[in-house]
């Protein structure tokens, strides 16, 4: 009987991978190879750059452009010579000067200076109006007063300190002829409008306090005293409005506006009838005026 060879296995072949490597390598020599041909042929063209500008003499052109470095420059040192200042007998003879009391001068100077300006700053003009204005000592008399400050800006304002103006539950105040809420009086007196006056109102233009003012049965409000210093009440009179002054007139140390007014414009007791006369004539020619005006608008109409 014929037996069968067995066919030994064989791995198999691997010709493509081969291949794959061996181009792989190829193009790493070419790569090589281009890249030292490129730095042969850079390097000699370096060479014979150098060769053509040694021949034209560029190096030694450039070395003669570069500036020369300077040496640093030597410290100067002070000359210490302990002898003996030459001083002209005339000077010599001079009393030394003292700078201290100089500047003790010149801070005096200052300060004269900056209390000068406070003045000139706290300095109140209230322009003059058509009538004199004068108080009497019974209008002093009636200068009110109050045993506990008044807080300001706090009463009637909100939490970030704004004022709260209400048209229907507020109260106009007399004085700044705004209708807001908090405090306002009420006179026991007139019972008139003319006699709310807001907290801040009241504590800055008279000295009183609202809240004592509403506690006293018997109080009576400033246009009945007749020391009302509002816009209107003194236009009335032939006077100007006084504008916000009493920053300055609590700095020079009085406690209200009114007190003020009436303590810097008192009247002797001679001067009180001419005053009270020339106001009356004052008065009574501008009724005249008032009429003639009229009588002139109801003869253009007729």
């Amino acid at each position: 009987m014929a037996t069968r060879r067995k066919k030994t296995e064989e791995p198999p072949c691997s010709e493509d991978g081969d291949s794959d490597t061996r181009s792989e390598e190829s193009k790493r020599a070419k790569k090589e190879g281009d890249s030292s041909h490129y730095e042969h042929m850079r390097e000699q063209r370096i060479k014979e750059n150098k060769e053509r500008m040694q021949k034209l003499g560029l190096f030694d052109l450039s070395l003669n452009l570069k500036p020369p470095k300077k040496d640093p420059p030597e410290k100067k040192t002070k000359n210490t010579n302990h002898s003996p200042r030459r001083r002209s007998s005339r000077i010599m003879s001079l009393e030394p000067v003292n700078y201290s009391e100089k500047g003790a001068i010149k801070g005096q100077y200052k300060k004269e200076n900056k209390e000068n300006k406070e003045k000139d700053n706290l300095e109140i003009v209230i322009p003059e109006g058509t009538n004199p204005e004068v108080y009497t000592e019974e209008q002093e008399k009636l200068l009110g007063d109050c045993e506990t400050t008044w807080e300001l800006n706090v009463d009637g304002y909100d939490e970030d300190g704004d004022r709260i103006y209400d048209s229907i539950k507020g109260e106009i105040c007399h004085q700044c002829r705004q209708k807001t809420v908090g405090e306002h009086t009420s006179c026991n007196k007139c019972e008139l409008p003319q006699g709310q006056f807001c907290g801040d109102c009241l504590y800055t233009r008279y000295g009183e306090n609202v809240i004592e003012a509403n506690g006293n049965s018997k109080w009576t409000c400033p246009p009945c005293r007749d020391i009302c210093n509002c816009m209107r009440c003194r236009r009335e009179k032939g006077w100007r409005p006084t504008g916000n002054i009493y920053q300055k007139v609590f700095k020079l140390g009085f406690k209200s506006v009114a007190h003020y007014l009436i303590k810097t414009r008192r009247a002797e007791e001679s001067d009180v009838g001419e005053v009270a006369e020339e106001m009356s004539e004052n008065s009574a020619e501008a009724t005249r005026n008032r009429r003639t005006r009229t009588r002139r608008s109801l003869d253009f109409i007729g």
